[in-house]
């Protein structure tokens, strides 16, 4: 069996990393400005007549008005986004789903497909069969449909796209990494189908074809995934970890290009720091000549 040894001092490191850092990057406590002009925003405060950061994270101007974006957070969810979701309990015609924010998500019963996509309204016969439609531990695809005022989510999957997830894996990375696209449901061309949810869960499954997408999951495809479609999905997800370790913005084209630029290393070698550090910079000048 072989052994792959390596050396602490062989890593690569990033080099020069306080030259490279922007200006506008911000740590608890820097002040932001002096002017007194400015409108004080979210990750601020003021003293001594000055603006500073109470957040680290990156600075933002819009107008007069000055806020800092953090770094690393909990997801805050806004109307329409989409997620990716793991139920944790079965209530009273409801469903509460983690998130990943700072609150618990609800599904209500009202809001989810009923099988075959039929619409009626919901009896104590379907509350009673709750558990038959999502139980604890079930992943799930879904869109923020409200925000309540203490920051909670209400989710609804009334879209057949929407739903029970089957076989995949999931991967949970910043939500401030993901890009804000029209559509987060992307079906690869190298044989995969990927889930890129605004809450920063990523989901990565085989291929899905437009039969299976329109039944809102209760029709599940349980049957063995060729050795071939593993390997393309496992090498999807150490490509995501990869971008995500060097703060890339993820979206359907830089994976693919972090997908191709890897194919000339075996799956396990795209975990190594140095394999990681080099797709990430092939992939981040393909996206800068483009």
């Amino acid at each position: 069996m072989a052994v792959d040894i390596r050396l602490a001092s062989a890593r690569i490191t990033r080099e020069n990393t306080n030259a490279q850092e922007p200006q506008h990057l911000m740590t608890p406590g820097d002040v932001i400005t002096a002017d007194t002009g400015f409108m004080r925003g979210h990750g601020t405060y003021m003293e001594d007549d000055k603006l500073h950061a109470s957040v680290a994270g990156v600075v933002e101007r819009v107008n007069k008005l000055i806020c800092v974006r953090p770094i690393k957070t909990r997801y805050h969810g806004e109307i329409g986004d989409v997620v990716v979701g793991r139920i944790l309990e079965v209530g009273q015609r409801r469903w509460k789903v983690d998130t990943n924010a700072k609150l618990d998500s609800i599904l209500m019963l009202s809001s989810v497909n009923l099988p075959g996509g039929e619409l009626r309204r919901r009896s104590e016969e379907d509350e009673k069969m709750m558990r038959d439609y999502l139980n604890e531990g079930d992943l799930i695809s879904a869109e923020v449909q409200n925000v309540f005022a203490d920051g909670a989510l209400s989710l609804h999957t009334r879209s057949l796209k929407y739903g029970k997830l089957s076989q995949g894996i999931l991967l949970a990375v910043s939500p401030s990494l993901i890009k804000r696209r029209k559509t987060h449901f992307h079906n690869l061309p190298c044989g995969a189908s990927i889930i890129l949810g605004n809450n920063g869960y990523v989901w990565i499954c085989p291929s899905i074809d437009e039969a299976t997408e329109q039944t809102g999951g209760f029709v599940q495809d349980l049957e063995p995934i060729r050795t071939a479609e593993r390997e393309v999905i496992a090498r999807l997800r150490n490509c995501v970890a990869l971008l995500a370790e060097h703060r890339m913005v993820l979206f359907d084209t830089s994976i693919l290009y972090a997908f191709e630029n890897s194919s000339k290393h075996q799956v396990k070698d795209l975990l190594k720091p140095e394999v990681m550090k080099e797709i990430a910079d092939m992939t981040r000048h393909r996206l800068e000549i483009e």
